[in-house]
Protein backbone atom coordinates (compact mmCIF):
# COMPACT_ATOMS: atom_id res chain seq x y z
CA UNK A 1 0.00 0.00 0.00
CA UNK A 2 1.40 3.88 -0.81
CA UNK A 3 0.08 4.95 1.73
CA UNK A 4 0.04 2.48 4.37
CA UNK A 5 3.81 2.43 3.96
CA UNK A 6 4.75 5.55 5.48
CA UNK A 7 4.27 6.59 9.19
CA UNK A 8 2.88 9.87 10.22
CA UNK A 9 5.78 12.42 10.49
CA UNK A 10 4.46 15.46 11.69
CA UNK A 11 0.93 16.82 13.23
CA UNK A 12 1.53 20.28 11.07
CA UNK A 13 -1.81 21.51 9.05
CA UNK A 14 -0.56 23.79 6.77
CA UNK A 15 2.04 22.34 4.98
CA UNK A 16 2.90 22.27 1.59
CA UNK A 17 1.31 18.92 0.47
CA UNK A 18 -2.00 19.69 2.48
CA UNK A 19 -2.02 23.20 0.98
CA UNK A 20 -2.39 21.33 -2.41
CA UNK A 21 -4.45 18.94 -0.94
CA UNK A 22 -6.84 22.19 0.11
CA UNK A 23 -6.68 23.81 -2.90
CA UNK A 24 -7.62 20.39 -5.15
CA UNK A 25 -11.00 20.29 -2.41
CA UNK A 26 -11.34 24.07 -3.33
CA UNK A 27 -11.22 23.45 -6.97
CA UNK A 28 -14.23 20.51 -6.70
CA UNK A 29 -17.27 23.34 -6.73
CA UNK A 30 -15.72 25.30 -9.48
CA UNK A 31 -14.98 22.51 -11.84
CA UNK A 32 -18.57 21.38 -11.47
CA UNK A 33 -19.90 24.94 -12.21
CA UNK A 34 -17.88 25.76 -14.80
CA UNK A 35 -18.49 22.32 -17.01
CA UNK A 36 -22.48 23.00 -15.95
CA UNK A 37 -22.63 27.03 -16.31
CA UNK A 38 -23.86 25.75 -20.05
CA UNK A 39 -26.24 23.72 -18.80
CA UNK A 40 -28.26 27.11 -17.33
CA UNK A 41 -28.16 29.14 -19.90
CA UNK A 42 -23.83 30.27 -19.52
CA UNK A 43 -21.26 30.17 -21.64
CA UNK A 44 -18.96 27.43 -22.15
CA UNK A 45 -16.02 27.45 -20.04
CA UNK A 46 -14.63 23.98 -21.22
CA UNK A 47 -11.34 25.51 -21.38
CA UNK A 48 -10.96 26.75 -18.05
CA UNK A 49 -12.45 23.48 -16.20
CA UNK A 50 -9.73 21.81 -18.40
CA UNK A 51 -6.91 23.63 -16.98
CA UNK A 52 -8.78 22.87 -13.17
CA UNK A 53 -8.61 19.33 -14.12
CA UNK A 54 -5.08 19.50 -15.24
CA UNK A 55 -3.98 21.75 -11.92
CA UNK A 56 -5.82 18.80 -10.05
CA UNK A 57 -4.12 15.49 -11.58
CA UNK A 58 -0.16 17.88 -10.98
CA UNK A 59 -1.25 17.90 -7.55
CA UNK A 60 -2.57 15.06 -6.94
CA UNK A 61 1.20 13.51 -8.44
CA UNK A 62 2.91 16.22 -6.21
CA UNK A 63 1.41 16.34 -2.81
CA UNK A 64 2.21 13.34 -2.00
CA UNK A 65 5.58 13.24 -3.91
CA UNK A 66 6.66 15.76 -1.89
CA UNK A 67 5.41 14.76 1.21
CA UNK A 68 7.41 11.98 1.45
CA UNK A 69 10.64 14.03 0.38
CA UNK A 70 10.49 16.93 2.58
CA UNK A 71 8.91 14.41 5.72
CA UNK A 72 5.86 16.37 5.81
CA UNK A 73 3.75 13.03 5.61
CA UNK A 74 0.39 13.77 8.23
CA UNK A 75 -2.70 12.14 9.27
CA UNK A 76 -4.83 14.78 7.70
CA UNK A 77 -2.84 14.80 4.59
CA UNK A 78 -3.96 11.26 4.20
CA UNK A 79 -7.23 11.94 5.18
CA UNK A 80 -7.48 15.27 2.83
CA UNK A 81 -5.50 13.34 -0.51
CA UNK A 82 -7.94 10.51 -0.71
CA UNK A 83 -11.00 12.65 -0.20
CA UNK A 84 -10.02 15.16 -2.70
CA UNK A 85 -9.43 12.52 -5.48
CA UNK A 86 -12.84 10.47 -4.92
CA UNK A 87 -14.67 14.34 -5.39
CA UNK A 88 -13.11 15.27 -8.13
CA UNK A 89 -13.91 11.85 -9.84
CA UNK A 90 -17.89 12.11 -8.18
CA UNK A 91 -17.93 15.71 -9.62
CA UNK A 92 -16.55 15.60 -13.07
CA UNK A 93 -18.65 12.14 -13.50
CA UNK A 94 -21.53 14.38 -12.23
CA UNK A 95 -20.87 16.79 -14.72
CA UNK A 96 -20.04 15.21 -17.77
CA UNK A 97 -23.22 12.92 -17.37
CA UNK A 98 -25.19 15.67 -16.66
CA UNK A 99 -23.36 17.60 -20.08
CA UNK A 100 -24.10 14.06 -21.29
CA UNK A 101 -20.25 13.59 -22.32
CA UNK A 102 -20.30 10.80 -20.79
CA UNK A 103 -22.82 7.82 -21.25
CA UNK A 104 -24.62 6.52 -18.41
CA UNK A 105 -23.74 2.94 -18.39
CA UNK A 106 -20.35 4.35 -17.76
CA UNK A 107 -21.28 6.48 -14.89
CA UNK A 108 -23.09 3.20 -13.12
CA UNK A 109 -20.08 1.39 -13.62
CA UNK A 110 -17.54 4.37 -11.92
CA UNK A 111 -20.50 5.14 -9.19
CA UNK A 112 -20.90 1.45 -8.47
CA UNK A 113 -17.40 1.07 -7.60
CA UNK A 114 -17.77 3.85 -5.03
CA UNK A 115 -21.02 2.35 -3.73
CA UNK A 116 -18.92 -0.92 -3.40
CA UNK A 117 -16.13 0.95 -1.28
CA UNK A 118 -18.63 2.47 0.77
CA UNK A 119 -20.32 -0.75 1.84
CA UNK A 120 -17.07 -1.55 3.18
CA UNK A 121 -16.74 1.59 5.76
CA UNK A 122 -18.95 0.01 7.96
CA UNK A 123 -17.60 -3.61 8.49
CA UNK A 124 -14.13 -1.47 8.94
CA UNK A 125 -16.00 1.02 12.15
CA UNK A 126 -17.36 -2.14 13.48
CA UNK A 127 -13.69 -3.45 13.91
CA UNK A 128 -12.07 -0.54 15.34
CA UNK A 129 -10.84 0.33 11.80
CA UNK A 130 -10.51 3.92 9.75
CA UNK A 131 -11.19 3.91 6.05
CA UNK A 132 -8.91 1.93 4.04
CA UNK A 133 -5.48 3.49 3.23
CA UNK A 134 -5.03 4.31 -0.81
CA UNK A 135 -2.92 1.60 -2.90
CA UNK A 136 -0.70 2.35 -5.80
CA UNK A 137 -3.53 0.57 -7.81
CA UNK A 138 -5.98 3.35 -6.70
CA UNK A 139 -3.31 6.06 -7.44
CA UNK A 140 -3.10 4.75 -11.21
CA UNK A 141 -6.74 4.73 -11.50
CA UNK A 142 -7.42 8.54 -10.36
CA UNK A 143 -4.47 9.30 -12.59
CA UNK A 144 -6.24 7.70 -15.65
CA UNK A 145 -9.31 8.74 -14.83
CA UNK A 146 -7.98 12.55 -14.48
CA UNK A 147 -6.43 12.47 -17.86
CA UNK A 148 -9.15 10.89 -19.49
CA UNK A 149 -11.94 13.63 -18.12
CA UNK A 150 -10.49 16.41 -19.84
CA UNK A 151 -9.86 14.56 -23.21
CA UNK A 152 -13.32 13.44 -22.80
CA UNK A 153 -14.55 17.41 -22.91
CA UNK A 154 -12.23 17.72 -25.85
CA UNK A 155 -14.70 15.60 -28.18
CA UNK A 156 -17.19 18.19 -27.69
CA UNK A 157 -15.24 19.93 -30.59
CA UNK A 158 -15.80 18.80 -33.67
CA UNK A 159 -12.26 19.38 -35.19
CA UNK A 160 -9.38 16.83 -35.94
CA UNK A 161 -8.22 17.66 -31.99
CA UNK A 162 -12.07 16.45 -31.03
CA UNK A 163 -11.40 13.06 -33.08
CA UNK A 164 -8.14 12.74 -31.38
CA UNK A 165 -8.97 13.54 -28.04
CA UNK A 166 -11.60 11.12 -28.83
CA UNK A 167 -9.35 8.14 -29.41
CA UNK A 168 -6.62 8.96 -26.71
CA UNK A 169 -9.39 9.52 -24.00
CA UNK A 170 -11.47 6.33 -24.89
CA UNK A 171 -8.28 4.24 -23.88
CA UNK A 172 -7.73 6.44 -20.55
CA UNK A 173 -11.54 5.57 -19.85
CA UNK A 174 -10.82 2.32 -19.72
CA UNK A 175 -7.65 1.67 -18.35
CA UNK A 176 -8.63 3.91 -15.08
CA UNK A 177 -11.97 2.15 -14.64
CA UNK A 178 -10.53 -1.20 -15.11
CA UNK A 179 -7.98 -0.47 -12.60
CA UNK A 180 -10.57 1.78 -10.61
CA UNK A 181 -12.62 -1.56 -9.95
CA UNK A 182 -9.12 -3.50 -9.31
CA UNK A 183 -7.64 -1.59 -6.52
CA UNK A 184 -11.77 -2.23 -4.86
CA UNK A 185 -11.15 -5.52 -4.85
CA UNK A 186 -7.60 -4.77 -3.17
CA UNK A 187 -9.76 -3.44 -0.86
CA UNK A 188 -12.22 -5.86 -0.31
CA UNK A 189 -9.28 -7.94 0.45
CA UNK A 190 -7.76 -5.80 3.06
CA UNK A 191 -11.15 -5.46 4.78
CA UNK A 192 -11.25 -9.06 4.63
CA UNK A 193 -7.72 -9.63 6.14
CA UNK A 194 -8.28 -6.91 8.67
CA UNK A 195 -11.47 -8.37 10.00
CA UNK A 196 -10.02 -11.72 10.19
CA UNK A 197 -6.67 -11.59 11.48
CA UNK A 198 -6.37 -7.74 12.17
CA UNK A 199 -3.26 -7.44 9.66
CA UNK A 200 -3.13 -5.36 6.35
CA UNK A 201 -2.48 -6.68 2.59
CA UNK A 202 0.98 -5.50 1.68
Amino acid sequence: MEVQETRVQTDRVFTIPNVLSMARLVGVPVFLWLVLWPKFGGPHNDGWAILILMASGVSDYLDGKLARRWGQISRLGQLLDPLADRLFVLSTIVGLTWRGIMPWWLTALLLGREVFIASLLPVLRRHGYGPPGVNFLGKAATFNLMYAFPLLLLTERSDWLGSVAFIIGWAFVWWGTTLYWWAGILYAVQTRRLVRTGTAVD
